[in-house]
């Protein structure tokens, strides 16, 4: 399932829910628009259980699964992709394991240095942030607008922010050139489908 190249990125909201509800709120934000989902799951109970039904429920709405950070794990339960941190493992024995049809995002935090490296690389979009405040990500570096201006200006792959990004504030980044909007609690605090549409409006406007 190809990348696509502008959009809401949902980020799977997981710690003290059941997967039956991260199922439901995931189903959700796809009826909201949606057009990526990644599982990120900190503490998981069942990983490949759940991993395994959110690719069949995405692949009902022609949407791609991404797994944060495991490798293996994508390639058990056939996601389209993973996005992988400083951490998590190199780009290249990535796309060899998972294919050459593989998504493979790369956390790029301020650095458009990281992000020119990662895309040559191979990777498939870059992702900045914190750009605001985040519970999920709480000690994370903050980002810059700028960041994403010069990021605009020497890459063509898909550019997603992330941290903190709500509907009001996320009209600013993709002014200043990100592509994908890629949202955890923005969405899974309330009633996703709602917030979901809340976010196409931003994108209808930027058009």
């Amino acid at each position: 399932m190809n990348m696509p190249p502008r959009g809401l990125y949902a980020i799977t909201q997981t710690d003290h829910k059941t997967a039956a509800q991260v199922l439901a709120e995931v189903h959700a934000a796809l009826k909201g628009g949606a057009v990526l989902v990644q599982y990120r799951d900190k503490n998981p109970h069942d990983a490949v259980a759940l991993a395994t039904a959110l690719v069949a429920l995405c692949h009902q709405f022609n949407v791609p699964l991404l797994i944060n950070d495991a490798v293996d794990l994508a390639l058990q339960v056939g996601a389209d992709g993973v996005h992988l941190g400083q951490d998590d493992g190199d780009i290249a024995a990535a796309r060899q394991r998972l294919g050459p049809d593989a998504i493979i995002g790369v956390s790029c935090y301020n650095s458009v240095e990281r992000a020119l490296s990662a895309a040559q690389q191979g990777a498939s979009y870059v992702a900045f942030g914190r750009f605001f405040s985040s519970q999920s990500k709480p000690l994370a570096a903050p980002a810059q607008l700028d960041t994403l201006h010069r990021a605009k200006a020497t890459l063509t792959l898909p550019i997603v922010a992330i941290g903190g990004i709500l509907p009001d504030n996320g009209g600013a980044l993709l002014a200043a050139g990100a592509d994908l909007l890629a949202v955890i609690g923005g969405l899974f605090d309330q009633e996703p489908e709602t917030a979901a549409r809340a976010f196409q409006t931003l994108f209808t406007a930027t058009a």
